[in-house]
């Protein structure tokens, strides 16, 4: 939990703090775009390698060894002398998280029996809320601040103690665990999938400030062929010695593969909107940071509560329909918020924004806690890791997308308008109701996509029976909990 917090935090921590990053260093608007989406494409490049490894070598191991490398990482963000030095860290943060991420997931899935895991996602669901509630305030606060002349630099540094915090309590509290059957490390699809990411990535981030060259178009395209390398060498791997980077029986799993096609389209909405809604605040409506920070609390909030109570209480009666709810809810907050943009143009005020930032945090609450447990439901014990790095790869590869599409839905339209110096703020709020669009299509494809996810999660079904037969029963982990989940998934 305690690196779950630190990664949220320090995604949304950074975006807050942009506009002081770009005065201070200054930095483009193409240096701002990699100091977020390098992370998220790092981070994306190395989840599956990161879940397999783990499965491998060990997930406390693994989980200690990123944890401590995040924490090294965040320190050089927090010294960084240049645009260049402090893109570099954040690729070397990125790397280090996909380390540590995929292990979060991995251990809650080996170390509770399926009928207790429900439990443990609404702690993980308010732990995403706290992290969305804390990052954007820490960083307002300690923008704001200048503690020490440091300007932006404490939003980094703030990791150390936690991340050492972490390591100590990772240290001390968790049980090493592998998977059962021995693996290798498949280093040609390590190389495949990270050629794959940044095939498409790169051009869509650096299109924009490079005139979109013809490289760029032909990597995107070229981009689905290498996937489709990777999957045919993932098959042969499997049939060679069963250690493929990818267990692609996974995708046989029909919540498994739906889970994971909306958390890909979910992260791209996560992308586009965060960034775009930090420049729409403090660059087109210049307002301080701290102003920022304290708007985006009511979202938060909501993002907690409806996190928490989506795991424990909803999903076990209304099942998928909680998520179907949560991606319309979204829609709704975002319709509300460009009618308010466009009704209120650049005078719009914080207390305006927070009838659709609630709306919009019960809707992603609804969707963000229950659809690691729906999408993990249904996965053998043995294919934990890599599951775990797979579903932590779409979301991420998901966000960096959107991160990238920020240049074309957002930047694009500032560029066409070409605004004069007094027009900027009427120019960003176009922008960002354009973005918001483009927000609200791809919720619309996320809605028709959990059509697919199960009704309702086995094992919610499953654990009322189980405590009818015997409360406070010890139930033998290894075995019990594996035979279990295979007469589910029968």
């Amino acid at each position: 939990m305690t690196a779950a917090f630190m990664d949220l935090v320090d995604v949304t921590i950074v975006n807050i703090a942009i506009p002081s990053i770009e005065q201070d260093l200054s930095a483009s608007f193409g240096a701002i775009q990699w100091i977020t989406a390098g992370y998220a494409l790092a981070f994306a490049a190395g989840l599956v390698t990161g879940g397999r490894l783990g499965d491998i070598y060990g997930r406390k191991r693994l989980f200690l060894i990123g944890m401590a490398g995040f924490t090294v990482a965040s320190a050089l963000c927090g010294f960084a002398a240049d645009p260049e030095m402090l893109v570099a860290s954040r690729l070397l943060q990125g790397g280090m998280a996909a380390m540590m991420v995929p292990q979060v997931l991995a251990i809650v899935h080996v170390t509770f029996p399926a009928h207790e895991r429900g439990k443990v996602f609404g702690m993980f669901g308010a732990i995403v809320g706290l992290g969305a509630v804390s990052g954007p305030l820490l960083g307002a606060l300690l923008t704001q601040w200048n503690l020490f002349g440091l300007e932006w630099r404490p939003i980094f540094l703030i990791n150390l103690p936690v991340g050492i915090a972490g390591l100590i309590l990772g240290r001390k509290f968790i049980t090493e665990s592998r998977a059962e059957k021995a693996l290798r490390l498949d280093l040609v699809g390590v190389a495949l999938v990270t050629l794959g990411l940044l095939m498409l990535i790169y051009p869509l981030t650096r299109g924009r400030e490079l005139d979109w060259p013809l490289w760029g178009h032909l990597c995107m395209a070229g981009s689905p062929v290498v996937f489709a390398v990777f999957v045919a060498y993932e098959k042969y791997k499997t049939r060679k010695d069963g250690s493929p980077l990818v267990e692609l029986s996974l995708f046989r799993v029909k919540s498994f593969a739906a889970g994971i096609a909306v958390q890909l389209t979910f992260g791209v909405v996560l992308g586009i909107f965060f960034l775009v809604w930090t420049l729409y605040m403090q660059v087109g409506l210049g307002w301080s940071a701290l102003r920022a920070g304290l708007t985006g609390v009511p979202f938060s909030i909501a993002v907690s509560v409806a996190a928490g109570l989506s795991v424990q209480k909803l999903v076990p009666r209304f099942g998928r329909k909680v998520l179907q709810a949560g991606a319309l809810t979204k829609a709704v907050g975002l319709l509300l918020y460009i009618w308010e943009v466009d009704r209120y143009g650049t005078a719009i005020t914080s207390w305006q924004m927070s009838l659709p930032l609630i709306v919009m945090g019960a809707g992603m609450g609804l969707i963000v806690a229950p659809l690691t447990d729906a999408v993990l439901s249904e996965v053998p014990r043995e294919h934990a890791g890599s599951a775990s790095g797979l579903i932590n790869t779409t979301g991420q590869m998901g966000t960096a997308l959107g991160l990238g599409l920020v240049s074309v839905v957002f930047f694009g339209t500032i560029d066409e308008e070409r605004p004069a110096p007094g027009a900027v703020g009427t120019a960003f709020a176009d922008a960002f109701q354009n973005s918001l669009w483009w927000v609200v299509g791809v919720l619309a494809v996320i809605f028709a996509v959990m059509f697919a996810l199960p009704a309702r999660p086995k094992h919610n079904m499953e654990g009322a029976a189980l405590e009818a037969e015997g409360d406070g029963q010890d139930v033998p982990l290894r075995k019990a909990d594996a035979d279990r989940d295979a007469v589910l998934s029968r």
